[in-house]
């Protein structure tokens, strides 16, 4: 009877601690490498006799705390370099804040308020970093042959690198044409695409992770060629070519002919010297 009677108060106090222990869902925050974020305890104001520990990572290391009662407002400025001058406590909410925080900083956060009752909330905190501007080339080694043909098309390729947790896009307008993804790795992405030389619609590539992105927009005029375009280029450049020839050509012959006159004339004001001196 006695032990039966130890088992029935072994269930009863287990019971009545998890109803004084409140446990809330894990809550997902994302965040910008370089910016500043605020986990709040959603509690107005610490009480007297509460208890606030945050605690990070898989081992629980212990980050900050605060004990009113015992006047204790702590950080693990010197303990975790992580950490060093990153964190700040709110003195009357208790919630933390992280600045310029950096992929080291990612993980789980371990919020326990002790009080009255046990209260525990967990962040799940990813850090991203800032995303580069994607690259548009062309990837055609020869130009078409013909402008007006509507079958020859334009090879090109938007491409990025050391990027990680990010999606790289083709748009035509606001319609997605093609992507690719990239998750843990930091590696270089590309994506091809073939247009039409004489194509008129606006094309994109976005780079993009969870809460940003980066657009660039085609230009075909300026990547896709045709033949016949490059010919009347090399035309436009042989004609200036020309032309500066002719006018150097021109001067040349001008300088000529004023000094042959000038040679005239000291010629026949010498032969008419000579007569006189006679």
């Amino acid at each position: 009877m006695f032990c039966v009677f130890v088992l029935f108060c072994l269930c009863c106090w287990r019971v009545i601690g998890e109803l004084d222990a409140e446990t809330t869902e894990i809550q997902s925050v994302s965040v910008m490498e370089g910016d500043s974020v605020t986990l709040h305890t959603s509690v107005t104001k610490i009480r007297e006799d509460d208890d606030i520990l945050w605690k990070f990572g898989a081992e629980n290391s212990l980050i900050a705390k605060i004990s009113i009662e015992n006047q204790i407002f702590s950080t693990s400025n010197g303990t975790d370099e992580r950490f060093r001058d990153r964190l700040k406590l709110d003195n009357q909410t208790g919630s933390l804040t992280i600045t310029n925080i950096t992929t080291e900083h990612a993980g789980v956060y371990q919020l326990e308020i002790n009080g009255a009752k046990l209260t525990t909330k967990t962040f799940s905190v990813s850090v991203y970093a800032r995303l580069p501007v994607p690259v548009i080339s062309s990837n055609s080694s020869n130009c078409s042959s013909s402008s007006s043909s509507s079958s020859s098309n334009c090879s090109l390729v938007c491409s990025t690198v050391n990027v990680s947790h990010v999606t790289l896009s083709w748009y035509k307008g606001n319609s997605l044409l093609s992507s690719i993804s990239v998750s843990d790795l930091s590696i270089s992405l590309s994506l091809p695409l073939e247009v039409e030389y004489q194509d008129k619609n606006t094309y994109s590539c976005v780079l993009n992770n969870p809460i940003s992105n980066q657009t660039q927009h085609l230009d075909i005029t300026h990547l896709c060629h045709t033949c016949a375009d490059s010919v009347q280029s090399c035309g436009s450049t042989e004609a200036v070519i020309r032309l500066v020839l002719s006018a150097l050509v021109g001067v040349a012959t001008l300088i000529l002919l004023v000094y042959d006159i000038r040679s005239r004339r000291a010629e026949q004001n010498q032969a008419h010297i000579h007569p006189l001196g006679q």
